[in-house]
């Protein structure tokens, strides 16, 4: 009698990026891939010691997916930015792998990749060695803060999202001025979190940066 298949851990990270665009994190298992494999979970344990190990190593090809988008062009800023947006939409086209990012984060070659061009582009910036860390650690928190809010938003069903925009209006158009008198004064004014993503996204990454060429400036 034939054997079970022998599945090469390329295949095994297709299957469990495949499975986690409709599981999240939470109901995402090795036993559930290894179902969907025809294998059993021991089988999977030889290519990864752990849940969490292979949950790493799916959202590590997305960010070596994001690279193989990502052009090194222009000054620090232009390359930050540009390198930010490129994860941006690497995540966008799997958004549940985002929130895997964001909880297990990354140690594969994607993750260094990464690493090693928001370094360089810090030192470019002209920030001195020693403040190159605590920068390259706060943009980093934002980064992956950003990219998991647009990617949550953006995994939201059409009918969760009328159903959202519904509430909003009704939360924000009825409410009291007595009890709320700024909250009325714009409500017409103010948008949802899933209005202008790219443009808030945009925003918020070149205050810091804006930031950043301050400290290099004083620096």
């Amino acid at each position: 009698m034939a054997g079970r298949r022998r599945w090469s851990t390329e295949e095994i990270l297709d299957a469990a990026a495949e499975l986690l665009r409709t599981d999240d994190a939470d109901a995402f298992s090795v036993r559930k891939l290894a179902a969907v494999l025809g294998t059993d979970s021991s089988s999977l344990y030889r290519h990864f010691r752990s849940k969490t190990e292979l949950l790493r190593a799916v959202a590590d090809r997305t960010l070596l997916t994001a690279m193989l988008d990502y052009r090194p062009e222009g000054d620090w800023r232009h390359r930050l930015t540009a390198l930010a947006l490129c994860v941006k939409d690497a995540f966008a086209r799997q958004p549940q792998l985002a929130a895997v990012w964001g909880r297990y984060a990354s140690s594969g070659a994607g993750s260094r990749l990464i690493m090693e061009e928001v370094l360089q582009a810090l030192r470019a910036a002209g920030l001195p060695d020693e403040e190159i860390p605590a920068h390259y650690h706060r943009l980093a928190v934002l980064l992956v803060a950003l990219v998991s809010s647009d990617a949550g938003i953006g995994s939201v069903t059409p009918e969760e999202r009328e159903q959202g925009l519904e509430l909003f209006r009704v939360a924000v158009l009825g409410a009291d001025p007595e009890r709320f008198p700024a909250l009325a004064h714009f409500a017409r004014e103010v948008h949802p979190l899933s209005a202008d993503r790219r443009a808030a996204f945009e925003d918020l990454l070149a205050a810091h940066l804006d930031h950043i060429e301050a400290a290099a400036g004083q620096a």
